[in-house]
């Protein structure tokens, strides 16, 4: 499928520049979901898919179809990267905390940051269902309607998640 797909692409079939959408733009995403914030990962593919599009000509087909978008993927990145302005504040603009010399807030950050980086170790469908429980606020009845699984399969994934969570979150606190 890659090769005729690349094919038509460097033909300039405009029906395969969808296809190479809908078939690359999640691989682009989680690429440039190493690169950029969070917040620019669209607006990133676009300017990437729109590349491709308009160089489409000097792909060869002979050669990875996925490694010629990832790379101008990383272009773009580097791009946008070098180009965004970053918003600075000046010290005495900020008001001093409230509560204390501010170690409290700096621990909730870093148990925050704690808590991302271990539910990012779990396999996807226990991630999941941990995260539309927790921060989605559903219920595992309310999950299992939305993933179309069973109710079962969801209280398994969600225990097996809990369960590897407590594991990984108290050996980065010993």
């Amino acid at each position: 499928m890659e090769s005729t797909l690349g094919t038509r692409l460097a033909e300039g079939h405009e029906d395969a520049l969808a296809e190479c959408y809908q078939t690359y733009a999640a691989l682009v995403a989680g690429y440039l979901r190493r690169l950029v914030p969070p917040q620019d990962i669209d607006d990133v593919r676009q300017v990437v898919f729109s590349e491709v599009w308009r160089s489409a000509h000097r792909y060869d087909p002979g050669r990875s179809l996925e490694a010629w978008l990832l790379g101008i993927a990383r272009k773009r990145a580097i791009d946008h990267l070098r180009v965004r302005t970053l918003t600075t504040v000046p010290l005495d603009s900020v008001a001093e905390p409230r509560d204390g010399d501010g170690r409290d807030t700096a621990d909730a950050f870093g148990s925050r940051d704690q808590l991302r980086r271990a539910l990012a170790i779990l396999p996807g469908p226990q991630r999941e269902a941990i995260e539309l429980a927790y921060y989605g606020e559903l219920t595992q009845r309310e999950i299992a309607e939305r993933l179309d699984v069973p109710l079962g399969t969801v209280k398994a994934r969600t225990a097996r998640g809990l369960r590897k969570l407590s594991a990984v979150l108290s050996r980065t606190a010993a």
